[in-house]
């Protein structure tokens, strides 16, 4: 599938008439329209894998190491959330270093290697009862990594990355608390899970009668990425999730809708 540009201006228009752009605006952009050209190319090579990483990172950085008979030498650095590091392994980074020499070596340079760096947490002036709330939580069955940023709501000590998803968990759990004692449901919001050598984090994955399903509430910054969904989706019906629904938080925002959406997927897990 070949991916074509909207009719937004281009990057490429943008660099072209950036009269007036600091030095540290023109390399953010240049950097921006490196790792887009490279995600794009990735994903019409077949590396859909890498390609959706790169969608993942929040920013490039390219840092100059030096010139070999006149072609400037670069290291790529992408900044990315914990989490996602240790999904960008050797095969993957060498995959993304070849297409992003390619995208760069038209103006004489050349990637030498790539290197992913964490984001380094926002701060709040209240960290330290911000870190303390989080930490109560602890000894709950919340499986990933603590945020401790106070933006992301919490309830029942588990948090959520943002608000649909926090709506969801409560129709789940009034739909938990109508079942009977012998015949009740799970809820986990953003575990993590190791299958074959990728760290997903589903949004909520869900135990009944002696299966398990994943939802995924999908934001207003998803569309495009069906493909990769698809190839994750594959993974974690190979690895033993029964059921796998998405919920667009356009379809989310009135009660009655999410309550048929979990009826309609507890009905699937069960059957």
């Amino acid at each position: 599938m070949i991916i074509r540009m909207s009719e937004q201006r281009s990057l490429d228009d943008m660099l072209s008439s950036a009269e007036g752009m600091s030095d540290v605006e023109l390399h953010r952009l240049k950097c921006e329209r490196i790792l887009g050209a490279t995600a794009i190319m990735l994903h019409e090579r077949g590396h859909t894998d890498a390609s959706g990483l790169l969608a993942e990172v929040t920013s490039l950085d390219l840092d100059y190491l030096g010139e070999d008979w006149n072609i400037t030498q670069l290291e790529a650095v992408f900044d990315v959330e914990q989490l996602l590091g240790d999904r960008f392994t050797e095969e993957l980074l060498d995959q993304i270093r070849t297409a992003m020499g390619a995208v760069v070596e038209r103006g004489g340079e050349a990637i030498q290697r790539v290197r992913v760096r964490p984001l380094i947490p926002p701060v709040s002036a209240d960290w330290r009862a911000d870190l303390k709330a989080a930490q109560s939580g602890r000894q709950s069955n919340h499986a990933r990594r603590v945020r401790i940023e106070p933006q992301h709501p919490i309830e029942d000590a588990l948090h959520f990355s943002n608000e649909w998803e926090q709506r969801v968990y409560q129709v789940l759990k009034e739909q938990q608390e109508a079942l009977p004692d012998n015949e009740t449901l799970g809820i986990l919001p953003l575990a993590a899970m190791r299958v074959l050598g990728h760290t997903y984090e589903p949004d909520l994955l869900i135990t009944y009668r002696g299966r398990a399903g994943i939802i995924e509430i999908d934001g207003p910054h998803h569309k495009g990425r069906r493909s990769d969904d698809a190839s994750r989706e594959r993974l974690l019906r190979n690895a033993g999730v029964k059921h796998i629904d998405r919920l667009d938080v356009r379809d989310s925002t009135q009660k009655p809708e999410v309550e048929k959406f979990v009826a309609d997927f507890l009905k699937h897990l069960g059957a």
